[in-house]
């Protein structure tokens, strides 16, 4: 690992060195795109390191990505200078990747508390109808919530197939992405959209004819790839005796999911106007109690769960420990490159914010779809959201009227264009890691993204014809 800490080293050296105004504060005015070096090192080595060094990487990952973020935020130090570094580190991990986690943790531990058995063992038909049920849940329950649901009977559903990660791969496209594009319950760039004065009912009005497009080409591409995989199987898997009746466990835990879900609702939606500040960032009072009532449900669900049924889910916490230690390496990662999207016309992207107007002025709804959707697959879509939307004017009741195509091609783009890669939305990557503890042998981050990349870019380029 000594050369990791040079490279560490050489890195913050280089990016402390660019050129630029001095400023008291993370101001993405006085930031270039060398900043995003740290980030793509970290998603290199996501891709690369598993390929080309397994052992090594599954044992170090998390001093690895440690060493991506140390590097950024030692830039950061000798650049800005201790206080804005400490400020803008401290911020990326108390707002948002504590929620992510916490919420993650909450979801996971609920959701691995509940029991559902298929009765048939990877037949295309029951998967397809298990993608189905996934899919038209999300929007009701958010991606991440529908994603624990319903993973864990697709993994034992198709245990015993040989040729078996394109079932989770449809899985991530239709569960944890686009089946949440349709109410702000489903995918969190729409709640934010929601709290931002966006109608509730909106999405469904004017997204569904692409949700629905979208959805059923997935579907029939699955059946039809199923069904193809299946027969190239040597030995057609047969149902166990034993495992033929389908098992449900797990009311309380149902219970507390919902609680959970209605938990993230309510403290969105409710604003004390308190906050306290930690760390020096401001904690606004709703988001405590969130991130506390998170950590409670997780508890109370340790406490009440039978630990046959976690048992019998092949429950264990590795999966959640990668998404920790990898996520807070991304979120400090991402925090140069936000600040360079919040920055606008005065950032080093102002080329780009320039070619998504017409000639008048207005909003080109084509390109923020594609610029939201291919921003939400390299970052976090949530935020992604937020910015296209003040770039489009963060008008509301504007948005909702002449500029509505543009709001659809915003929010469209932030909930389907997460699925292109593993880190685009707050499930998938989750979803990547059970897929592998339970053996089976999922794509690599690049290998998703050409998975993704064929499958899905078509569908958008259709669904850009339909905004």
């Amino acid at each position: 690992m000594r050369w990791a800490v040079i490279a560490s080293a050489a890195l913050a050296a280089l990016l402390a060195s660019t050129q630029g105004a001095e400023a008291s504060t993370l101001d993405g005015a006085h930031l270039s795109l060398w900043w995003a070096v740290p980030f793509l090192g970290l998603l290199t080595s996501i891709g690369l390191g598993p390929l080309i060094a397994e052992k090594l990487w599954h044992r170090h990952y998390g001093k690895i990505a440690f060493l991506w973020a140390a590097s950024l935020a030692l830039a950061l130090i000798a650049r800005f200078g201790a206080h804005a570094a400490f400020e803008a580190v401290a911020d990326a991990l108390l707002t948002d990747y504590l929620p992510f986690i916490l919420m993650m943790f909450a979801l996971y531990v609920t959701a691995g508390g509940i029991l559902l058995r298929a009765a048939a063992h990877g037949r295309p038909a029951v998967n397809t109808l298990l993608l189905s049920i996934g899919a038209i849940i999300a929007s009701f329950v958010g991606v991440t919530a529908a994603s624990m649901i319903m993973i864990r009977p697709l993994l034992h559903s198709n245990y015993e197939r040989t040729r078996k990660a394109h079932v989770v791969v449809f899985f991530i496209f239709l569960v944890a992405n686009i089946g949440g594009a349709l109410t702000p319950l489903g995918n969190p760039p729409l709640f934010f959209g929601f709290i931002n004065g966006v109608a509730f009912f909106w999405p469904l009005r004017h997204q569904w004819p692409q949700t629905l497009f979208a959805t059923a080409v997935l579907l029939l591409l699955f059946l039809a790839l199923d069904a193809w995989m299946l027969a190239r199987e040597p030995r057609p898997p047969k149902p166990r005796p034993h495992d033929i009746p389908t098992r449900f466990k797990g009311v309380r835990n149902l219970l507390l999911l919902a609680l959970a879900v209605d938990a993230i609702v309510t403290c969105g939606l409710w604003e004390p106007g308190v906050a306290f500040r930690v760390l020096g960032v401001d904690i606004a009072l709703q988001d405590a109690v969130r991130d506390v009532a998170m950590v409670a449900i997780g508890l109370a669900s340790l406490w009440l769960t039978d630990r046959a049924a976690r048992a019998a889910n092949n429950f264990d916490w590795a999966p959640l420990g990668e998404v920790a230690k990898l996520f807070a390496a991304i979120f400090v990662c991402m925090t140069p490159l936000f600040a360079i999207l919040e920055a606008g016309r005065a950032g080093a992207l102002a080329w780009l914010i320039d070619k998504m107007a017409g000639p008048d002025g207005a909003p080109h709804p084509v390109a923020y779809f594609w610029f939201t959707g291919l921003v939400s697959a390299a970052l976090d879509n949530a935020p992604t959201y937020l910015v296209a939307f003040d770039l489009a004017g963060g008008d509301s009741a504007r948005l909702m009227g002449p500029y509505a195509s543009t709001l659809k091609a915003i929010g469209l783009g932030a909930a389907f264009m997460g699925a292109l890669t593993y880190i685009g939305n707050a499930p998938n990557f989750m979803i990547y890691a059970m897929a592998r503890r339970a053996g089976f042998e999922m794509p690599g981050f690049f290998g998703y993204m050409a998975w993704a990349a064929a499958i899905l870019l078509p569908i958008f380029v259709a669904v850009s014809f339909m905004l």
